[in-house]
């Protein structure tokens, strides 16, 4: 399924063009929850040396302040 400023991957995963296709946010919805996890956001040239349907979300540190 492909929307002008999304694609979605798979049952969750969707990734939204912004700014004319300058940027690009992966996210991870869980639905039952309501829950929208960020995985990830940067610029097109940096999104096209990752791959969108694996890279996961960095959990928070124990040692980040």
């Amino acid at each position: 399924m492909k929307f002008k400023s999304a694609s979605v991957l798979n049952g969750k995963r969707i990734v939204f063009n912004i700014n004319g296709n300058k940027y690009r946010l992966i996210v991870d919805i869980e639905f039952r929850l309501g829950i929208i996890f960020i995985v990830w956001f940067g610029p097109h040239n940096e999104y096209d040396l990752i791959n969108a349907k694996t890279i996961s979300y960095d959990k928070a540190h124990k040692d980040r302040k």
